[in-house]
C-alpha cells in the first residue's frame, strides 16, 4: 500500500506552511476545527499534514510519522494484530479514523481512514 501522507510535528505551525508553500509549491487546505493543515503538492505525490507539536518534542528531533490510508482502520488494525503489529486505541476524528503503533525502530506510523471520508 503506498504512503500517502506524511506528518510533520511543528511547533511552529503556520511558519512551516509558509516554508512549504513558498519554496516546494505546496498548497495548503485547511478545514474548520481540524488541528492538521495539510499541504498538497500540484505535482502529485505524497501529501504532509502538519500538526502541532506537543511541548515535549524538541526542535531538530525528527519529528515524522508514516500514514497508510485504510478504508477501514477497524479491520485493518485486527488483521495487523493477528500477525503481530498491534495498533493502540481507534480514535474518532472530524468524518475519519485513525490508530497509531510503531515499527521496530520506534518510529511512529499510523493508519487512517481521512483519505475516504466524505465532505
Amino acid at each position: 500500500m503506498p504512503i500517502n501522507r506524511i506528518i510533520l510535528y511543528a511547533h511552529d505551525v503556520e511558519a512551516t506552511v509558509r516554508f512549504y508553500e513558498k519554496h516546494f509549491g505546496f498548497r495548503a487546505s485547511r478545514e474548520a476545527g481540524d488541528r492538521i493543515i495539510e499541504l498538497i503538492s500540484g505535482e502529485g505525490g505524497a501529501s504532509l499534514m502538519i500538526h502541532p507539536a506537543a511541548k515535549g518534542q524538541r526542535r531538530g528531533q525528527s519529528l515524522v510519522k508514516l500514514v497508510f490510508d485504510v478504508r477501514d482502520v477497524g479491520a485493518f488494525c485486527e488483521r495487523s494484530a493477528a500477525e503481530g503489529l498491534v495498533f493502540g486505541a481507534i480514535h474518532q476524528a472530524d468524518g475519519y479514523q485513525f490508530a497509531n503503533a510503531k515499527d521496530p525502530n520506534d518510529n511512529p506510523i499510523s493508519v487512517s481512514s481521512r483519505a475516504f471520508r466524505k465532505m
